[in-house]
């Protein structure tokens, strides 16, 4: 090493003594000046520091002169964790699932639900609606049963057809208590108020009936009735027939509404209650049984009655289908009033069509 290189070190070492000892000298810019080959190779001579211990290496690999405050961070790895048991995970939250109800609890929901019969609701929840609006058409039966034999009880007695088509359509809203006339009603004074859906819900929920309500339930009782006197007119059997089908065909269309996809537009009520639980498949299964059973039965005023009976299913199912398409661009969802207001659409359009078809 030349007398020139040991003077420019020296000199240096001297600068960084006097600021070391003033504090002005950055660490940073004296760990560099001691990582430099010629600083580190001079520092480790005998002879080159008097008094200043010289650089050692530490175990693991850093380097420190004159100690920790000359010393470059080293990162050590964190200590192995101590064996034992893996930390338990915390459980996940599920949705809880609601069981899937009985036939008898599915029955008693339809019929708890869409009569006025006594029976004995279990279960008030989303399995018990699912059976039970699948079942709505055995309801549907149940009510037009004795609507058709209240008609033919009066016919026997020497009644005439329009006597008896207006007990034919009382008994069903009595054994409904006026409901699905109701929904009907409220139904058509919400599409008729022309206002946003949140408003329009809010007047279907309301008491009072508007004029809209008003003329809707008119002119839906009087096409009933008429219907139902044309084929009381016609034969008792047609009547009867109608009379029967009509009602069990009104039920059908509240099972297609309830199908799976179609949301409710309130979070409470029966609507949310029923939104969404039948299965497509379940819904088409009941589709083709009513449709079975409702060809069977006209079979018996021959070729015409099949399919009258037939047409009378399927377009009161697309004339309902229609209205709820409607509801729900309109609303958002179904509600209780929905479902009544298909019902009395699917009825009346199945009296007509049964009238015109049969």
């Amino acid at each position: 090493m030349s007398r020139t290189t040991i003077r420019v070190i020296t000199k240096v070492r001297t600068k960084e003594a006097s600021a070391s000892s003033s504090g002005s000298f950055p660490g940073s810019m004296m760990f560099r000046v001691h990582q430099c080959p010629i600083c580190v190779l001079y520092a480790r001579l005998p002879w080159a520091s008097p008094g200043r211990p010289a650089v050692t290496r530490r175990p693991s690999g850093g380097r420190s002169v004159g100690g920790d405050r000359y010393s470059a961070p080293v990162s050590t790895p964190p200590p192995n964790p101590s064996p034992g048991p893996p930390p338990e995970r915390p459980e996940t939250p599920t949705t809880p699932v609601t069981p899937a109800a009985s036939w008898s609890d599915g029955l008693r929901f339809a019929f708890g639900t869409l009569t006025v019969f006594p029976v004995t609701v279990r279960r008030w929840d989303r399995g018990a609606a699912r059976t039970g609006m699948t079942l709505a058409s055995v309801a549907g039966l149940a009510v037009g049963v004795p609507a058709a034999a209240t008609g033919l009880l009066l016919l026997v007695l020497g009644a005439g057809p329009l006597l008896a088509a207006v007990a034919s359509a009382a008994v069903p809203a009595v054994l409904t208590r006026g409901l699905h006339l109701d929904g009907l009603a409220d139904t058509a004074d919400g599409l008729g108020s022309g206002k946003p859906a949140e408003d329009a819900l809010r007047i279907m929920k309301r008491s009072d009936i508007g004029p809209f309500g008003v003329v809707t339930l008119l002119f839906v009782l009087l096409a009933q009735v008429a219907a139902l006197a044309q084929a009381y007119g016609d034969s008792w059997g047609r009547g009867v027939l109608a009379a029967v089908v009509s009602a069990t065909v009104g039920r059908l269309a509240l099972t297609l509404a309830a199908r799976a996809g179609v949301p409710g537009a309130r979070p409470e009520g029966l609507g949310a209650v029923v939104a969404g639980v039948v299965p497509v498949r379940a819904g088409l299964l009941a589709a083709a049984v009513v449709t079975a059973v409702a060809a069977a039965a006209g079979a018996l005023l021959g070729a015409y009655g099949v399919l009258g009976a037939v047409l009378a299913v399927l377009l009161a199912c697309a004339a309902a289908e229609s209205l709820l398409r409607h509801c729900t661009r309109r609303f958002g969802g179904v509600t209780g009033d929905v479902f009544g207001a298909l019902e009395e659409t699917a009825v009346t359009v199945a009296l007509v069509a049964f009238c015109l078809f049969a």
